[in-house]
């Protein structure tokens, strides 16, 4: 069996004899496969050093694993990171044209970056390597290795949804991020839907076309595309969710919440969630259902994301705002609507309060999959589960066929959403958690791994 190498831009280096830093499925599912396979895991260690070209890859050996990781320098993360990747890249595959600010430095950094990476990893590769390359920050990297002569199988997936051609060629380099992509020997996308959009970017811009059998083309160049929605650990959430609601911070907010009906959310602050949409949708549902008010408690948690780029800062203010704005307008002395917290909680704090809820409100505007609706899932009690309300623009909505599904630009329709949930009849919401937890077990992170390692293989 050949060695894996993974690159990420970031690493979730484990700490010595216990879990990942960010233990979360992805990270679980990488960690086995490079376990079982052994080899590399590369990335940016999240540091900068200053103005000077970065030190030496730090390598660090834990098993049959070695963590490889670079520093970059300021310069690199300003254009490669918060410019080019998040303020460029981002947008446009959230089809958000009007956040997107194009630049001719940002631009270069990214690529210069992906060359760098390229340049730190040729020389840790054997012949014989199966190279995983994952998400936007990392594109260009195939080609960047395929010029040095690297000819190893490569597989590359997209964790964020994939945009149509009009709204991808509004940006200036669509066609080098497109030529980047078909120097991969498979590209794996979260829904058919992004998958779609990828062929119609080929064919529209006369770069190449599906050949089928999930094979394109583009110059003289074959590879394939296939649709891999990454899952969780479903089993082993729904273990730890139980055990969780004994933890301390989790009895607490049971305590707190006697008499009442907890809805929960849970994002990264980010424009792409859709967060103020869904609190006006929860605004609404409480003036339209009198017999909920005071009876219902709305938790936000959303950790601060990428407060570098204005956006996120003006976005962090907007939505505190406007939690403040509902708490003082439907607020009571002894009832507080929304709880908004702005930071982060640990997972097993997370895993207690899913289970808790009786609603799990997931609404983004555009999201690649969407974990969160996943654990909210996993977390339930078969014989008292909630219910999932969720975005028909997650990737998770074409295959959570159990939720109830909204368009979250309508405020009244996502509130009708809500309060046809916390009524719902204990035989639904059973018959609707059951068969999502079954597709989830099915579809776990492992196998999300293992299907695409072996297509990469064959």
């Amino acid at each position: 069996m050949s060695r894996l190498v993974v690159v990420s831009n970031r690493v979730p280096v484990p700490e010595k004899g216990g879990a990942a830093a960010s233990a979360g499925g992805l990270a679980v599912a990488l960690l086995a496969a490079l376990q079982e396979r052994g080899g590399i895991w590369m990335g940016w260690s999240g540091k900068s050093s200053g103005d000077n070209e970065p030190g030496p890859l730090s390598l660090e050996e834990q098993g049959k694993i070695t963590f490889a990781l670079t520093d970059l320098t300021e310069k690199d993360v300003d254009e490669y990171y918060f410019g080019f990747a998040n303020r460029v890249l981002w947008p446009i595959c959230h089809y958000r044209l009007d956040l997107a600010e194009y630049g001719r430095k940002e631009m270069a950094g990214y690529f210069r970056v992906n060359r760098f990476f390229a340049h730190r990893l040729a020389p840790l590769l054997k012949p014989d390597d199966t190279i995983w390359i994952h998400d936007y920050h990392l594109i260009p990297l195939a080609a960047e290795l395929r010029q040095m002569g690297v000819k190893n199988r490569i597989g590359f997936f997209h964790h964020i949804p994939w945009p149509p051609a009009d709204v991808l060629a509004a940006m200036p380099v669509h066609e080098e991020i497109m030529r980047g992509l078909a120097a991969y020997d498979l590209v794996g996308f979260q829904t058919d839907h992004d998958l779609e959009n990828f062929a119609g970017c080929l064919r529209r811009e006369e770069m190449g076309d599906a050949l089928g059998d999930g094979r394109f083309n583009s110059g003289d160049k074959i590879f394939k595309g296939g649709v891999y929605g990454i899952g969780i650990e479903t089993e082993a959430f729904a273990k730890f969710a139980r055990k969780a609601v004994s933890h301390a911070m989790v009895h607490k907010a049971k305590e707190s919440i006697i008499g009442r009906d907890l809805i929960i959310g849970v994002d990264r602050l980010d424009y792409s969630k859709g967060l103020t949409q869904r609190i006006d949708a929860f605004e609404r549902f409480v003036l339209n259902n009198p017999a909920h008010q005071r009876n219902v408690t709305y938790l936000q948690v959303t950790p601060k994301s990428r407060s570098e780029v204005p956006e996120y800062e003006q976005m962090q203010r907007t939505v505190a705002e406007q939690a403040g704005r509902v708490n003082g307008a439907l607020g009571t002395v002894d009832w507080v609507p929304i709880r908004y917290i702005n930071r982060s909680l640990s997972r097993p704090i997370l895993a207690g309060l899913y289970r808790l809820a009786k609603v799990g409100l997931v609404t983004p505007l555009r999201d690649g999959m969407n974990l969160v609706a996943k654990e909210y899932v996993a977390a339930q009690n078969p014989d008292d589960p909630g219910v999932l309300v969720l975005s028909r623009f997650a990737g998770a909505a074409r295959e959570l066929k159990g939720a109830l599904l909204v368009n979250p630009y309508d405020i009244v329709g996502t509130a009708n959403a809500i309060a046809r949930a916390l009524n719902m009849p204990l035989e639904e919401r059973q018959e609707r958690w059951q068969r999502m937890m079954d597709y989830l077990l099915e579809h776990d992170v492992s196998r999300w791994c293992d299907d695409f390692l072996n297509d990469l293989a064959a």
